[in-house]
């Protein structure tokens, strides 16, 4: 089989080809961060008209590439959620729009499957079952994922995501957008003994987040130690920026040993965009290590949106029988334990 994946969730226009005898033929990416810079963030409407402008040419390019005609497809996956609701409607028009004009199946991804299925497209893939962490600006959450579709939710942040506490920590330093990457690597240069930060909802049992409470008390620090234009000094925010990155990284690292505790898996899927964090692989590695149990991620490039996820999501979904109808839905807001049995609810 033969599909194209499309993503269209946010801020970045994503085009993939995956074959399931060869693999990933041909993928690529379009970013809006130089779009939305100025604003130091995401604006939706921004987002939707990049979308349109970029999209077919990226599909174009993809399949010109990859030497691939539109009789060679077998199918067409669309992210359809959650995401953000004008861009996702790009997406999914154009996509199944190009399904009936190809006369193709279509079919509808979860974005964070998406992202839970992108390391299986490294040389050495996980297998069911395990344990992912899905981490990325929107979502923080643990899963067990036995099966393509049977998921148990574990654990999720009941505020803020790890993701978007990086970003808004990020503004408080005066980083540039997008501030998660910027602040990681500010972090490098500190010392992250100087300020002890909390690691929240490690001191009671469960699996759930919490990172609004760290997001204040980063507030709190800069505003104590601010010089008189209202920042602290360069080091000085390199300290916050280390001493911050290591309570998420902790956290995070803490509760995906619960995990695995709780449920008796060895291996352990990281994905979304935060799973770049270097500090972040390091850390779980050696904690794994030390029980026997693995970290598998997608490569970087594939951490942040892309396509290849979708197309690859999609092939399985296709496989399964799923199919998409005429019609275009979009959800915004898409729990992904609404997907049972590799078909979705």
């Amino acid at each position: 089989m033969r599909i194209l994946g499309i993503e269209t969730s946010c801020d970045e226009t994503g085009v993939a080809l995956y074959d399931s005898e060869r693999g990933l033929l041909e993928h690529a990416l379009f970013s809006q961060v130089d779009l939305h810079a100025d604003y130091g963030g995401v604006v939706p409407e921004l987002a939707s008209r990049d979308h349109v402008r970029k999209l077919l040419p990226l599909v174009r390019q993809v399949m010109e590439r990859s030497g691939t005609a539109p009789a060679d497809l077998d199918g067409i996956a669309y992210t359809a959620g959650p995401g953000l609701v004008g861009a996702l409607m790009v997406g999914a028009c154009a996509g199944r729009a190009l399904a009936y004009g190809w006369d193709v199946p279509a079919v509808e991804i979860h974005h964070m499957e998406g992202h839970l299925l992108a390391p299986m497209l490294e040389e050495n893939p996980p297998a069911f079952p395990f344990v992912a962490l899905l981490v990325s600006g929107g979502h923080t959450q643990l899963v067990d994922v036995r099966g393509l579709g049977e998921y148990e939710l574990l654990g999720e942040s009941l505020d803020d995501a790890a993701g978007e506490a990086f970003d808004k920590a990020a503004k408080m330093l005066d980083l540039d957008y997008p501030g998660g990457p910027r602040l990681a690597a500010l972090a490098e240069k500190g010392d992250p003994s100087r300020f002890t930060f909390p690691r929240p909802m490690t001191d009671r049992p469960g699996l759930d987040f919490s990172f609004s409470g760290l997001k204040t008390y980063t507030l709190t620090t800069v505003r104590d130690n601010a010089l008189e234009d209202g920042l602290p000094d360069e080091q000085t925010c390199a300290d916050i920026a280390a001493a911050f990155q290591e309570a998420v990284v902790d956290t995070l690292v803490i509760k995906c040993r619960r995990a695995l505790k709780a449920t008796g898996r060895k291996t352990l899927v990281v994905a979304g965009g935060v799973s770049a964090n270097k500090l972040l692989r390091e850390r779980l590695e050696a904690a794994l290590a030390k029980e026997g149990a693995t970290a598998c991620y997608p490569r970087h490039e594939f951490c942040t949106d892309n396509g290849a996820m979708i197309a690859y999501a999609g092939y399985l979904r296709l496989k399964a029988g799923q199919r998409a109808d005429l019609g275009v839905e979009v959800r915004p807001r898409w729990p992904m334990t609404e997907l049972q049995g590799g078909l979705a609810g």
